[in-house]
């Protein structure tokens, strides 16, 4: 999943939201520099990634991208999930979705100094252009996408997934409700369980 699906799964402790949020920017056992509640969403988010990658109705979404967009594949299903969240977030939150970004954005303000470089990078440019908010957009997705193509190494050809996203758009949107329901429930599931 990509950034609002994890902020959205750490539930209302700010502490493991930015857990959550940094979790690719902490390598291995440095998790263990941070505080506990911090090192739980660290540890949170690996776990939604590992159920993620491992989901059968996943890799169906996958599966689709596989041929034109190789590795990239699962990156490009993440960005699609988050814009099905945030197209139907008054399915999932009480809260509306631009207050809950504004919200996150001042949570990551009182934790800055914690935040690793790279997430602190990131975030600059989340804030700037409201990632989150705008993921609910196919426009913003293709905004997204774009940018991610040109950090990557090699041709990715992620500028132009927005447009796979508009031709299969329906069995994006089912396979996302299939997932995204089992995905709440096994993050709460292993909350509860390393508390």
């Amino acid at each position: 999943m990509n950034f609002l699906a994890h902020l959205h799964l750490s539930g209302p402790n700010e502490k493991i939201m930015i857990g959550n949020l940094i979790g690719d920017f902490v390598k291995g056992k440095d998790f263990t520099h941070y505080e506990s509640e911090i090192s739980k969403g660290i540890i949170l988010h690996r776990e939604i990634d590992s159920y993620t990658d491992q989901h059968p109705v996943v890799t169906l979404s996958k599966q689709r991208l596989r041929s034109r967009y190789r590795h990239y594949a699962p990156v490009i299903t993440d960005v699609y999930y988050d814009h099905f969240l945030a197209a139907n977030w008054q399915d999932y939150s009480d809260v509306p979705l631009l207050e809950y970004t504004e919200n996150f954005y001042k949570t990551t303000q009182k934790y800055h100094d914690i935040l690793p470089d790279q997430a602190q990078y990131m975030l600059r440019y989340m804030k700037a252009d409201n990632w989150l908010y705008n993921y609910q957009f196919v426009e913003g997705v293709n905004r997204a996408l774009t940018g991610m193509s040109r950090r990557t190494k090699f041709a990715s050809g992620m500028e132009n997934a927005s447009q796979d996203l508009e031709e299969h758009y329906e069995a994006f949107q089912s396979e996302f409700e299939q997932f995204y329901p089992d995905l709440i429930s096994h993050a709460s599931n292993f909350l509860k369980s390393i508390k």
